[in-house]
This record gives C-alpha cells, sequence and structure tokens, in this order.
C-alpha cells in the first residue's frame, strides 16, 4: 500500500542532493525572501492584523510547508486570498478565535489529505475558480481605497455596498500626498522590472515611499499611525479556548481549509508546468494542514500557497523545498534585524501594492473568455462572482458547485434528446497495423470539469510517445471551459515538444467552443477534422 504521506523534501534528500543544486537554491531562496517581505506585510495589515504576524507566518508556515509538502518548488505563506476571509474572522471573533479557526482549518486539511481528497481540485469547475478568484480581487481593491486616497475614515463596514458608500461620503477628504505615493507605488511595482530586475519593485516601492514621508515629514498615515510600535521576536502563544464555543468556528475553519487547499493545490499545478515536475497533492494538504496547526501558536495567520512567489522560486532557479525553507531564514533574518522599520511604512504604500496584486488576481482576460463561452459556464461564472462579493466565499463556492452539477446533469438531459444512441460503442478498433510514429487517443463522453483533467493528463504521457497523435472526439457532445483549459494546456505542451496533433470527429458545437477559445492558435483548422479515415490519411502523408 501507497503511503499517503510522502514530502518531496525527504524523498530528495535521500535519492541525493548536489552542492550545486544548493547553491541554486539558497540563490532562489534570498531572492524570493527579499520579494515575500513586502507582501507579507501588506497582506497582514490589509486582513486587520499587525504587520509582524504576516511576517511570522511566512517564516514558520512557509517553512514547514517546504519541508512537509508534496511540491519540489512551492512557496507557502501569506495571500492575498485569505485578506478577506481573516478580516471577516477577525471582525467577527477576534483574534483569539482567529487563531482557533485556523488551527481547526489546518485538521481539516490534514483530514482531507489522509481521506486522499488531494484530487478534490478537479471537480472545481473553471468558471467557478475564476469567479471566486475574480471576486476576492474587487473585494480586496475595495479595502485598499480609503489608504489609497487617504480618505479621514476611522472605521470601514465590512460589507461591500456600504464600504463604497462611506467612501463616496468622504471624498471630501482626499490627501493628495496619499494618492500620489499610491499612485508612484503602483508605477514602480509595474514598471520598474524593465529597468531593475535584481530588487522587486514592491521592495523599491516602500524604501522610496518610506524615505520620502520621513525626509519631508509629509502628512499620510504610516503603520505605526494603526499598530504603534512593532515587535521584532516571535514569541509562543496559547489562544483562550472556550470549549463550549468551539462549534462556532468550524465554519470559518472549513472556509480556510478549502480557500487554502484549492490555492495550493492550484499553485503546484501551476508549478508542475514550470518544471515538468508532478506534486504529491495529498502529502501537499497534510503539509499545508500541519503548517496551519503549529504556525497560530505562534501568532501567525492562515496560510497556504503563494503563485507569484512559487514562480519567482521556479524563475530563479529554485527545484527543491531547500529554497522555499531558505526562503523562511531570509525573512526571519529580516525581521529580527530590520524590523523595527516596518512600522515606518507609509499605508498608502502599501495599498498600492494591493490593488497591483488584486489586479493580477482578477484574471480579467479569462473572466471575458469565459463570458463569451456557453450559458452554462457564464451563468456560473456570474453566480460565484456575485456571491464572492456581496455575501460570502463560502456561500459562493458551495453554490457554484451544487449548481455546476445541476447544469451538467441538465446538458446531459437535453443531449440524451438530440444524440442519437452509439450502437458500436462494444467494438474495440485495432490500431495495431498503424505506423508506430502516429499515435491514437480517443476521448468518450463530455470533456468537463469532472473528466477534464484525467482525460488530458493520459493524453500528455500518450502523445509524447508519437510524432503524430489524432485524437478521436467523435463521441464528445460538448467541452464546457475546464475541458477547453486543460486540453489547451496539453496541446501548448506537445506543440513545444514538436508532436503533430489531428482532431478528428469534431461535431458542430465542439468544434465552435475550439474557436471561440482561440485553439486553432495551437492547430491550424485544416487539422480539424469531420472523419477518422481523413484525419488518418493526413498522418501518413505527413510522414511519407
Amino acid at each position: 500500500m501507497e503511503r499517503i504521506f510522502k514530502p518531496k523534501f525527504f524523498s530528495i534528500v535521500k535519492e541525493g542532493y548536489s552542492g550545486k543544486q544548493f547553491s541554486s537554491d539558497v540563490m532562489a531562496g534570498i531572492v524570493v525572501g527579499v520579494v515575500a517581505l513586502p507582501l507579507a506585510v501588506a497582506f497582514a495589515v490589509a486582513s486587520g492584523v499587525s504587520p509582524e504576524k504576516g511576517l511570522v507566518t511566512a517564516v514558520i508556515a512557509g517553512f514547514i510547508i517546504s519541508m512537509l509538502g508534496g511540491s519540489r518548488v512551492q512557496i507557502g505563506g501569506p495571500t492575498g486570498a485569505f485578506i478577506v476571509i481573516v478580516y471577516s474572522i477577525l471582525s467577527q471573533y477576534g483574534f483569539d478565535g482567529l487563531l482557533i479557526s485556523t488551527i481547526l482549518a489546518g485538521i481539516f486539511l490534514v483530514v482531507f489529505g489522509l481521506l486522499k481528497l488531494g484530487s478534490l481540485l478537479k471537480y472545481f469547475p473553471h468558471p467557478l475558480i475564476v469567479g471566486f478568484t475574480s471576486g476576492i480581487a474587487l473585494v480586496i481593491f475595495s479595502t485598499q481605497i480609503r489608504d489609497a486616497f487617504g480618505l479621514d475614515i476611522q472605521s470601514v463596514p465590512s460589507t461591500f455596498v456600504e464600504k463604497w458608500k462611506v467612501y463616496f461620503l468622504h471624498l471630501h477628504s482626499i490627501n493628495i500626498y496619499a494618492v500620489s505615493i499610491t499612485a508612484a507605488t503602483i508605477l514602480m511595482v509595474v514598471f520598474s522590472k524593465n529597468y531593475i530586475r535584481k530588487i522587486p519593485g514592491s521592495l523599491l516601492a516602500i524604501i522610496i515611499g518610506t524615505a520620502m514621508v520621513q525626509v519631508f515629514k509629509l502628512p499620510v498615515t504610516t503603520i505605526e499611525s494603526f499598530f504603534g510600535e512593532i515587535p521584532n521576536s516571535i514569541h509562543f502563544q496559547f489562544p483562550k479556548v472556550d470549549f463550549s464555543n468551539l462549534g462556532y468556528y468550524f465554519q470559518p475553519a472549513l472556509t480556510i481549509a478549502l480557500l487554502g487547499a484549492i490555492e495550493s493545490l492550484l499553485s503546484a499545478v501551476v508549478s508542475d508546468g514550470m518544471i515538468g515536475g508532478h506534486h504529491r497533492s495529498n502529502t501537499e494538504l497534510i503539509g499545508q494542514g500541519i503548517a496551519n496547526i503549529v504556525a497560530p501558536f505562534f501568532g501567525a495567520i492562515p496560510a497556504t500557497g503563494a503563485i507569484a512567489r512559487t514562480a519567482t522560486n521556479v524563475k530563479n532557479g529554485g527545484r527543491t523545498p531547500v529554497a522555499g525553507m531558505i526562503h523562511a531564514v531570509v525573512l526571519l533574518l529580516i525581521m529580527l534585524f530590520f524590523g523595527k522599520w516596518v512600522k515606518l511604512i507609509p499605508m498608502s504604500c502599501l495599498a498600492g501594492i494591493l490593488i497591483v496584486v488584486a489586479y493580477n488576481m482578477s484574471e480579467w482576460r479569462t473572466f471575458r473568455s469565459i463570458l463569451k463561452g456557453s450559458v452554462f459556464d457564464i451563468l456560473i461564472l456570474l453566480s460565484t462572482f456575485f456571491l464572492t462579493v456581496l455575501v460570502d466565499l463560502t456561500v459562493a463556492i458551495e453554490v457554484g458547485v451544487v449548481l455546476s452539477a445541476l447544469l451538467f446533469m441538465k446538458r446531459m438531459a437535453d443531449l440524451s434528446k438530440t444524440i442519437p444512441a452509439v450502437v458500436d460503442s462494444d467494438v474495440i478498433e485495432d490500431y495495431s497495423a498503424l505506423p508506430r510514429e502516429i499515435g491514437i487517443y480517443e476521448i468518450s463522453g463530455p470533456l468537463f470539469f469532472a473528466s477534464a483533467k484525467q482525460y488530458c493528463e493520459v493524453l500528455k504521457s500518450t502523445g509524447l510517445k508519437s510524432k503524430i497523435i489524432i485524437i478521436r472526439m467523435r463521441h464528445v457532445p460538448f467541452v464546457d471551459s475546464t475541458g477547453l483549459q486543460n486540453l489547451t494546456q496539453t496541446l501548448k505542451i506537445l506543440k513545444d515538444s514538436g508532436i503533430k496533433v489531428i482532431l478528428s470527429g469534431v461535431n458542430v458545437q465542439v468544434k465552435q467552443a475550439l474557436a471561440k477559445s482561440n485553439i486553432f492558435k495551437l492547430i491550424d483548422e485544416e487539422f480539424v477534422l469531420e472523419s477518422f479515415d481523413k484525419a488518418l490519411q493526413k498522418a501518413q502523408k505527413m510522414i511519407d
């Protein structure tokens, strides 16, 4: 029986770890540590907790996630997606309630991993994920308006609509200095990489912005204005637990666990594509769970895999969990020796950084492309988006999953009325006489959110063994946006590997969906044929 919990770090150490790779991991870890510094501070402040809580999270949870996780390159820590949840839990249950909810969420994540629910992500349709990610991005953006414009507001409402009402009522108190710092920060974060590659734009903005405020005594709010003195040490603390009220924390804990699982596994999948690796999803969940159980005892907020920091790690040569562990050590050293300067950072500078984070999270291009798709995908996308913004993230996910299942059943019921029964489904075709350069792969049934990942994983491994692969789609009645996304990623990998792909038996509805998703940029339309015989003739001409 295969072990469920197999951390990548220990597997790599057992296989052998070279000094050359250690040097690469150290350099990558230092870069990621510097990149993570302003983000950890910004996410903590936006969540309503003091800045050192974000650093503690990145240090302790980040180290544990790298050491015990199932990905070679995952970087863990506080993320923008948790801002909304943390702020809500904090205002309702207080800081001790947040710590208890995070610990319970960690237990849920460990249970998810032990129950082998690491493949949970495939049951979340792509429009649902884009919907709540875009919704979170809009909510994050809305939380930064006060600081970005320097509005004189003591307390900001938690609900989206009420928040904007208060903003409009206080527009007369705009601080031009705060607006200027916010705008300059956004410009530096976005464009500095074109000129200065060694220093992250967010860190550069914080250094320059803080220096300008201190030198010229600009009248803007700083972290010190909100939180006072910032400790630069880590202390063990036990949250006050009223066991009679423990049940109140299960819903927020489940929200943290679900979002943490989704975001960490998404990040792991993205990084797999960057390094050609394969993460261990159940181990990843258990590692994330342990990190969220341990870190709150040191005052940490929820942590999960961070896509942007993970990508930075890969781009700078990190290839093992050692890079993530080094990143945590670098942040610890910065916190111990430079933490006292954090209090001087202007709030408008952090707002600028978070506005860029929100923009990057918004996935507006993907959002727009889904709006051009089927009415079913549009309904899931918009329902999840508006529920995330106006109601609650947990409700959005629950409604999105149930709605996806109901719409899929409706879609299949409609198709059963129009598509005749397949009479030769038991016939097994013999492809043994075909040239070895030609591979055949058949997709039977709808290419939708619950089947797309498995189909495309097998297709990828099958296609890499051939020079030409014919994908038979005669029994594919429809394809949803999740299927299109997975198919597009697979076709890119096959194209980059020099493998030609031919699609056969594509019906009119599926062909229209392929055209809308721009797949014909990867496959010329002449390689999409109505019959297998024509596809085979074309393939044989290509190898003659």
